[in-house]
């Protein structure tokens, strides 16, 4: 067994973040050259065992050990964080031997046990997962949200490789080298935990053999190493993270480390059983239509149970999860149908997100997770990182805006539509009745990238027929005539408020465009811009139960910003709101038809 063999590989190790992949050197050559079975050749087979460098600044040893392995050419490891390399600073799936993208500290472990939780309960597959941490990152709460997932589901498949080197970014870890205090948190929270040497394979080769003849637990592996070990002068010394070996000193440094080599002969991973099934998870549809009568009362996060449950029967691959909410979700109906696809994560949001992406990635599953929407905020790291690993996640948000009424300003989702536009990747939609609401949901599942749905507490009016279509980008015009004074877009409660003004102001002899926008990303422009040149005052009056800042109105703004001579303004939620009744916050933030129709008058 070699530390890391290739001279390039060493150079790469060196230049970046060198003292952090000197310390993982042993773990990570036992884990890729004597511990996992997968194809090098393949690293995305499904039957593959499963590593992710959670410590994503140590990305140059995780690129040397697939050089190693044959997967990549050594050379190509010199073109590392170049603008045309996909070898980036940290990992990310672009490599196709990168499940997720790691960096943001404290999500690899949860990821992992999403991965280990599809092995066990959905592939029931041999295939394993291994994930090294940082012990700077396990300051993270999201590293123990994790820990407490996977000892309650007793992921056995799972281990978790601690690589405790003493030294942080800018100070010493707080529990630096004591590792017994790591070995008792990690047995506190129901794991089996060991403690090795990091830099005895021997040490590494049996921990690991022995967690795998550990059944109801996970393991913890804790790795006393030594930050930058191997190299005179920095090994164990502070103030070295990140920085690269001075170029002098390179070839020196690669000569030592060479010279300490035991074993040049090559190495080959040990080839997993391929016991993973072969699964589809294209063209998902809900098993029967939407069946409602127009004037039905449904709210749409119930909707989104039904959809999601009827998904369930259409798909076996179809996974639901919720933060200890499905009775307020509505995930309860898949739940109760499929309940052997229903993954309780409890509440802990950061680590349901990472459950979520885990379950999602090589396509095993299409999974579906749910909270209230504002509790999405909590994960909104989890969900940036979920763009950048390309992940198919599919998220619903319950109880939005000030429409929920007396729980107050603590459970309402003012920033969500702010947040999830911000996201590259994202979908973002807002239905408004049940009937759209099913179709999200089913859009939702055959959509790439990190879908949001966005769903009302409140009971409203079925207003769509059962056989209405619906598309991504595309609104729907519910109200105009041969003359109209201006146009109003809405979305959710909103809408239905506008439809009440319209009706109101067609009694006065003043008719309004009304707009449904169905998907607030991307916006229907076309439809948006088109209305409002069809009007009068070319005014366009948008209304959200959301904060000003972020929302449907900015986005409509941003919609027509080029043309000339459409006016915009915004209705929205401004100020922290408090308890009330729903009609009552609605009036209360100036956003029920009452203020709908003062604002088309104030623009005669």
């Amino acid at each position: 067994m070699q530390r890391v063999r290739s001279e390039c590989a060493l150079s790469v190790c060196l230049h970046r973040h060198p003292t952090s992949c000197c310390s993982a050197a042993e773990i990570i050559s036992t884990l890729f050259f004597h511990t996992m079975k997968y194809k090098a050749q393949d690293p995305s087979n499904p039957s593959n065992d499963r590593f992710i460098l959670s410590k994503g600044h140590a990305a140059p040893v995780l690129y040397a050990a697939w050089a190693e392995a044959g997967y990549l050419d050594s050379k190509e490891l010199l073109n590392l964080r170049k603008i045309n390399s996909i070898l980036e600073g940290h990992p990310v799936p672009k490599q196709v031997f990168v499940d997720v993208a790691t960096g943001s500290l404290g999500q690899g472990l949860g990821a992992s046990a999403g991965m280990a939780y599809t092995g066990k309960h959905f592939d029931k597959a041999s295939y394993r997962v291994f994930c090294l941490l940082g012990d700077g990152e396990s300051s993270e709460g999201s590293v123990w949200e994790a820990m407490a997932f996977a000892s309650f589901y007793k992921l056995d498949n799972l281990v978790a490789i601690f690589d405790v080197n003493r030294l942080g970014q800018s100070d010493p870890a707080p529990l630096q080298h004591n590792v017994e205090i790591y070995r008792k948190r990690c047995e506190a929270f129901g794991w089996n935990a060991e403690v090795v040497d990091g830099h005895s394979v021997e040490e590494l080769c049996k921990a690991l053999w022995q967690a795998s003849q550990v059944k109801d637990k996970p393991t913890a592996i804790i790795a006393k190493t030594l930050k930058g070990k191997g190299i005179s002068g920095v090994e164990d010394m502070e103030n070295w993270h990140g920085k690269p070996i001075p170029k002098d000193k390179m070839e020196e440094i690669i000569k030592e480390i060479q010279g300490r080599i035991e074993n040049n002969k090559k190495l080959s991973p040990e080839q997993p059983v391929e016991d993973a099934p072969d699964i589809s998870i294209k063209n998902i549809k809900l098993s029967s239509p939407p069946n409602y009568k127009l004037g039905d009362k449904m709210a749409t996060r119930k909707a989104y149970g039904v959809a999601l449950a009827k998904l369930g029967h259409d798909n076996p691959r179809v996974v639901a999860l919720d933060g200890d909410t499905k009775n307020s979700t509505f995930s309860d109906l898949f739940r109760k149908e499929h309940p052997e696809r229903f993954i309780e994560c409890y509440i802990a949001e950061q680590n349901m997100v990472s459950i979520a992406i885990g379950c999602c990635t090589r396509d095993r599953t299409v999974a579906f997770a749910s909270t209230f929407a504002t509790f999405f905020s909590r994960a909104y790291d989890q969900i940036r990182m979920a763009a950048i690993s390309e992940s198919n996640v599919n998220l619903s948000g319950s109880h939005c805006g000030v429409s929920i009424g007396e729980d107050g300003p603590s459970q309402m989702g003012l920033e969500d539509l702010a947040m999830f536009r911000a996201i590259p990747t994202a979908t973002v939609f807002y239905p408004s009745d049940g009937v759209s609401a099913e179709r999200a949901v089913e859009l939702a599942a055959n959509t790439k990238g990190v879908c949001f749905i966005r769903t009302s507490r409140p009971e409203n009016a079925v207003i769509y027929d059962n056989s209405e279509v619906f598309q991504i980008g595309k609104a729907k015009v519910l109200r105009q005539s041969k003359k109209d004074h201006a146009t109003v877009v809405a979305a959710g409660v909103t809408l239905h408020e506008a439809l009440t003004a319209a009706t109101q102001l067609a009694n006065e002899g003043m008719n309004i465009k009304v707009i449904d926008l169905f998907t607030i990303k991307p916006i229907d422009a076309k439809t948006i811009i088109e209305c409002a040149k069809d009007t009068t005052t070319k005014r366009i009056i948008t209304v959200e139960d959301h904060y000003h800042e972020g929302g449907l109105g900015e986005a409509v703004c941003a919609a027509v910003a080029m043309e000339p001579g459409i006016l915009v303004q915004r209705l929205a939620v401004q100020g922290v709101p408090r308890s009330g009744k729903s009609s009552e916050l609605l009036e209360k933030f100036g956003i029920n038809a009452k203020a709908i129709v003062k604002a088309v008058r104030c623009g005669k």
